[in-house]
């Protein structure tokens, strides 16, 4: 029995798959693996019923021949001297126990095995767990939560509670390790010390962690307390292969430091825990990282009271557009200059649903145009899938684009398609424009419809936490509210871009984040919205 259930773990184990690499980036196609994994759950529960069934047989003809054996073996000649025992030993020896060989031999696991295969092709692989690895560090960074929040599932607006474990934490920080990221393979290297320190049980041994976690201590300039954590390590395993040579390395970069600095006797190590402001954290290659950040998590929104007056909300009808005159658009201002307005009730529920049914089964990995090429291309800090939905594919799109052309009053005709979204784990869009720049001309080239004068925003699904669009140059922060739709200009009416429009889609702490998109170009606009006479008019 040992023996099968190895041989079917090593056969689950050389399946290969086909890359997905993918598969994180999107809530909405990660739900299809729910169900896969609770359709092999079932299947399991069958091998393990049918490998039970066989054992009970197997202990039936154990014991019944346990007892037959211990009264032939105390009086062998006299148990013999019967015919029918004669006969019986016969018979069992040449028939029987090659029925029991055969029922031993049976493999349960086939049918098992079978459905593993049919679905590994659709498993994610190791490009899907390191993206959703990286993408909790993301929201580790931007939301400012320690290693121990996500540990032990403490988010805003969770349903279902989930924690990691040991093992879980030091494969999250050895991702981090291997990734030349310190910063963050301390943080999870040291939640991993701390539960396992609490008593937690765990496959990792003790020293594995000390010896990441000090040589990333390491890293992060902290010579002391690298020397401390190399200390345990060598307490626990004096033989470890690298903890001795660290040791000694580290104590003389340390007497040499002291050195130079005048000073005869090192200060003790830090014995608080590490902690998220512990260290700094590493400058990347966004300029406006913090006030992305801080937007996303709701400071430093610059809405002032003086700004607030100058919001209203109204009735929209679309310039007497007789498909809204009996039932206008609402309206509210969300920020003045520039002007962002969001209407509401711009989709129903019914709408929406048809919207991501259609799209779903056309998601894929979302895009940005490289600049210098015109090319669309995937980048890491787009993270999420789209679809693009015409027109003909449904009536409901066709309905979408008409209310779109309604309510703003600018011909879709010249239009991108729909852009349907899902954010996956962390799912997020860094800070950018929407409009192209002045050093890349050629972004839109190939539509032959100018630049993106406007951007009109349908959110599709609330969010329970994270998910914000912010805009970083003026401080705004809008959260996503489902049916309603945010609108603005990115350009001027000169056709000069408006660089204070640069936006980002917030990371995505809890929830599953759908949004479409109408990118609106400028040919066809020329009398729906003329010419200024200035550069910023």
């Amino acid at each position: 029995m040992a023996t099968i259930l190895v041989l079917t773990l090593l056969t689950l184990s050389s399946f290969s798959s086909p890359a997905q690499a993918e598969i994180f980036t999107s809530i909405g196609q990660m739900t299809d693996l729910i169900f896969t994994e609770r359709e092999l759950v079932q299947s399991l529960k069958e091998y393990i019923e049918a490998e039970e069934t066989k054992l009970e047989a197997v202990k039936s003809w154990a014991n019944k021949l346990d007892t037959l054996t211990r009264a032939s073996t105390s009086d062998p000649e006299g148990f013999l001297a019967h015919p029918v025992n004669a006969y019986k030993l016969m018979k069992r020896l040449n028939t029987e126990w090659s029925q029991l060989e055969s029922l031993v031999l049976q493999d349960p696991s086939d049918g098992f095995i079978s459905n593993m295969s049919m679905h590994r092709q659709y498993f994610p692989d190791e490009e899907d767990e390191k993206g959703a690895a990286k993408a909790l560090m993301r929201l580790q960074d931007t939301y400012k939560l320690d290693s121990e929040s996500f540990s032990k599932g403490k988010l805003p607006g969770v349903r279902y509670n989930a924690q990691l474990t040991v093992d879980d934490c030091f494969d999250m920080g050895k991702l981090a390790y291997n990734e030349n990221d310190y910063y963050h393979s301390v943080l999870w290297m040291q939640q991993a010390l701390r539960q396992m320190d609490s008593g937690e049980d765990a496959k990792t041994p003790k020293a594995d962690i000390l010896d990441y976690l000090s040589y990333s201590v390491y890293q992060m300039d902290d010579l002391p307390r690298a020397i401390e954590l190399t200390r345990r390590l060598v307490a626990i395993d004096p033989s470890h292969q690298r903890a001795g040579g660290n040791l000694r390395y580290f104590e003389r970069l340390l007497s040499k430091e002291l050195r130079d600095k005048g000073r005869s006797q090192q200060e003790p190590a830090d014995e608080r825990p590490i902690q998220l402001d512990t260290y700094e954290r590493p400058k990347d290659y966004l300029p406006e990282r913090e006030v992305y950040e801080a937007l996303c998590r709701g400071e430093g929104v610059k809405m002032t009271i003086k700004r607030r007056s100058r919001l209203f909300c109204r009735y929209q009808d679309g310039n007497r557009n007789p498909r809204l005159l009996l039932k206008p658009m609402k309206e509210e201002d969300e920020w003045d200059s520039p002007h962002i307005v969001r209407f509401l009730e711009a989709l129903s529920d019914q709408e929406i649903e048809k919207i991501k049914e259609l799209a779903k089964p056309k998601l894929a990995r979302a895009t940005v145009r490289d600049p210098n090429t015109g090319v669309l291309t995937v980048a890491h800090y787009r993270v999420s899938k789209s679809a693009w939905l015409e027109g003909e594919d449904d009536p409901v799109i066709a309905r979408v684009n008409q209310r779109i052309e309604d309510i703003t009053g600018l011909t879709v005709d010249t239009a991108e398609l729909l852009q349907v979204a899902n954010y996956g784990v962390g799912g997020q869009y860094e800070p950018h424009f929407d409009f192209s720049r002045k050093d890349e001309p050629d972004a839109f080239k190939s539509l032959g419809t100018g630049n993106r004068v406007a951007t009109y925003l349908n959110y599709m699904s609330d969010v329970e936490a994270g998910g914000a669009t912010v805009f970083p140059d003026f401080g705004a922060a809008i959260w996503p509210r489902k049916g309603t739709a945010v609108f603005w200009y990115n350009l001027f009416k000169s056709g000069e871009g408006d660089y204070r429009t640069r936006h980002a889609a917030c990371p995505v702490l809890v929830g599953s984040k759908w949004v479409s998109n109408k990118w609106i170009h400028e040919r066809g606009q020329e009398f729906r919205r003329p010419c200024g006479l200035t550069e910023v008019d």
